[in-house]
């Protein structure tokens, strides 16, 4: 990997090094990708923060639930207690029943909840410990009670045991309950500063990124005002003098070709750096343990890859303003095999592109949308070591003269729930989509899935 970024870094000083609007718009293109990163990082870092508060406020929930649930269930067995104690009807046993089974359970519950909390833990302990010693009173005086023992009984619940155990009981309750709603009234501060964090860093990227485009929109547009000044030069000069009108226009076909050159260069720039990126993620992946991070960074290679493909094309090809996508998904095709779906076992991607050219922007968006997609498939449509078939399917629609898209597989297909995955993946295949004016639709009769994209050439 070391050989291919060694040459590449040089040619980029070069490139850099070229004055006025070259070295201007890599110092542009680095910031916006500096500022975007930056956004992005910021952003992951407070939703894993956000998710992490959300678990401890569903934690703090359980535990209160868990505990109001402990002390209904200890004061219906008491009520039903009374209830045989004063009329000797078994029927007023059933919720003292009841009790006897949830209680140790919910005792279990509530104690796993808290094991390891040294705020709640002493707390939960005397608790559960005044718990077990009222449903042993309420065992004993109906034991008691069904033997004829009923004078022994109402003694032992005159004597004040079972309510200064139902007191110590709820006195508990009460303090787990105070101690998780200071939690959650924490956790919730926390989780609204972590908002506004968010929300103020990415409309300062925003802005900034703005700023920079507004700055490559004047040097473009002064870089125009300078050919279009020359132009007008040209045109004031004497018709009669054949000799600086064939040097000057000379000078004007120079320059255009120098554009045209410049135009391929940055092409080529940033294809080799978005290379670059692609390599800096390969290093990464070898150095994270965590399959999560290393998936979700293996599909943001991808994504860089479908889009460095556009460039490399628009480098070795004759027009800069269009790219053949037959071509074009045969390498994105290929090399999406090497990297999302290598080893023996691993599903095939097959290709079938008739020949046909679109824009550059359509290119990039067409190119981020099956990468999305097959990636998508490679992970969810045939479980690991299962071979399978991959099919992308590029052909155009002669009765509305538009293209149609289709990635297939033959997996267990989607049923009646979405596409599986975090999310992001299908918000960005959404974005690319709307950028075309179409959408991914999902064909329902397909025994496995079927996604197609119909977009105009």
């Amino acid at each position: 990997m070391f050989s291919a970024v060694r040459p590449s870094l040089p040619a980029l000083l070069r490139f850099a090094r070229t004055p006025s609007i070259g070295r201007s718009i890599v110092a542009l293109l680095a910031g916006a990708i500096v500022l975007l990163l930056a956004a992005n990082l910021t952003t992951f870092v407070m939703i894993q923060r956000t998710a992490a508060l959300n678990e401890q406020v569903e934690r703090s929930q359980q535990v209160r639930r868990a505990a109001g649930v402990l002390l209904l269930s200890l004061v219906d067995a008491e009520t039903g207690q009374r209830g045989f104690l004063l009329s000797g009807d078994p029927a007023f046993l059933a919720p003292y029943n009841r009790a006897a089974i949830s209680v140790p359970e919910q005792m279990a519950e509530l104690e796993g909840l808290t094991a390891g909390d040294p705020q709640l833990e002493a707390q939960v302990g005397v608790m559960l410990e005044a718990a077990r010693d009222k449903l042993a009173e309420l065992e004993r005086s109906v034991t008691l009670s069904r033997t004829g023992r009923i004078g022994e009984a109402v003694q032992l619940v005159r004597s004040g045991r079972g309510q200064d155990l139902m007191d110590t009981i709820r006195s508990g309750i009460g303090a787990i309950d105070e101690i998780e709603i200071v939690r959650l009234e924490s956790r919730t501060r926390q989780s609204d500063h972590g908002s506004r964090l968010t929300l103020w860093a990415n409309a300062l990227s925003a802005l900034l990124v703005v700023v920079l485009a507004g700055i490559m929109v004047w040097l473009v547009s002064r870089y125009i005002e300078e050919i279009q000044s020359a132009r007008d030069s040209l045109d004031r000069m004497n018709a009669g003098l054949e000799t600086q009108v064939r040097d000057r226009t000379a000078q004007l076909t120079l320059a255009r070709d120098r554009a045209e050159a410049m135009l391929r260069e940055v092409n080529h720039r940033v294809g080799n750096s978005l290379q670059l990126v692609s390599s800096f993620m390969s290093m990464q992946l070898r150095h994270l343990a965590d399959e999560g991070a290393r998936a979700a960074l293996k599909e943001s290679q991808a994504r860089i890859e479908a889009v460095a493909h556009v460039h490399r094309r628009l480098y070795t090809s004759g027009d800069m303003t269009s790219v053949a996508m037959d071509e074009y998904l045969e390498g994105l095709i290929a090399e999406l095999g090497k990297s999302v779906g290598p080893g023996a076992g691993s599903p095939s991607l097959t290709l079938k592109a008739r020949p046909m050219t679109v824009s550059t922007d359509q290119a990039v968006s067409i190119g981020v949308i099956v990468t999305e997609l097959v990636t998508n498939a490679v992970k969810y449509a045939y479980g690991p070591g299962e071979a399978g078939e991959i099919r992308i399917i590029l052909e155009p629609d002669p009765e509305n003269g538009r293209a149609l898209l289709t990635v297939e597989d033959d997996g267990p297909g989607l049923g009646d729930a979405k596409p599986k995955g975090t999310g992001l993946g299908g918000k960005i295949v959404t974005a690319m989509a709307s950028g075309l004016r179409s959408k991914v639709e999902y064909d329902p009769a397909h025994p496995g899935v079927r996604a197609q994209l119909a977009f105009d050439l």
